[in-house]
């Protein structure tokens, strides 16, 4: 679903970005994507994205070549790409309903299917009777899964969620995984950033380090950081 061969990006200054980093992650796979801050993590992302392009190497993401996608083929990738973000990024005057909806209107998709579709999907997130409610009404677990569900609306083959736990306690951290890996049980592929040891560690899925722009580690298991490594990065929490 996701393959990188002998990609590199190094940025001005001669900071390396990504350096030589090969990796596939199959249609499916629920990875996680872990190191310290300025690793390499988001320009993995951004490349996947195509918002930035790699010196040298090929990327793919299921049958696009991304690489030597036009720019007017760039949309076509995003759309089979989900992503949940830390802070949530809801629109703050629309509702549940038209904050999902949203994202189908701008594909064009008929008021039919969006009435359709909608409340399947806030059904499956467990936010339908929230559906009227504005973001600010919310709770951040709340709003985390209206995000997760805006992601989701127009069934994206990989979702990408950078730091979906971070601004959430542990409770509703915990509640925001089981949701994220039932929606990895029906097929979609997850790449999930984060610096929290304990999801980590708890899940037992694939996890892939990153440092200095190497792909270090790549198994199934844990974190793999100690707590030194945490005050090492200025990280001084699970977030």
């Amino acid at each position: 679903m996701i393959t990188l061969e002998n990609v590199t990006k190094i940025y001005e200054g001669n900071n390396v970005g990504l350096e030589n980093a090969s990796i596939n992650i199959d249609a499916g796979d629920f990875v996680f994507l872990v190191g310290p801050s300025g690793a390499g993590k988001s320009t993995f992302i951004k490349l996947i994205l195509k918002e930035i392009e790699p010196d040298s190497g090929s990327i793919w993401v299921g049958d696009y070549d991304v690489t030597n996608l036009s720019n007017r083929e760039v949309p076509q990738l995003r759309r089979k790409i989900g992503m949940v973000f830390q802070d949530f990024r809801l629109l703050p005057k629309k509702t549940v309903f038209e904050n999902v909806a949203f994202a189908m209107e701008i594909l064009h998709k008929s008021r039919r299917s969006i009435r359709r579709r909608v409340p399947q999907i806030l059904r499956l997130v467990g936010i339908e009777d929230k559906r009227d409610r504005y973001p600010m009404e919310l709770s951040a677990g709340e709003q985390q899964r209206v995000a997760i569900a805006r992601a989701i609306i127009n069934n994206p083959k990989v979702l990408i969620a950078d730091e979906p736990t971070g601004n959430l306690d542990p409770v509703t951290a915990e509640d925001i995984m089981q949701l994220l890996d039932e929606i990895n049980m029906t097929g979609t592929t997850i790449l999930m950033v984060t610096h929290a040891r304990d999801i980590v560690d708890k899940m037992n899925k694939r996890v892939v380090a990153i440092e200095n722009g190497h792909i270090v580690r790549d198994e199934f298991g844990q974190y793999g950081y100690s707590d030194s490594d945490f005050m090492d990065w200025g990280i001084f929490d699970n977030e």
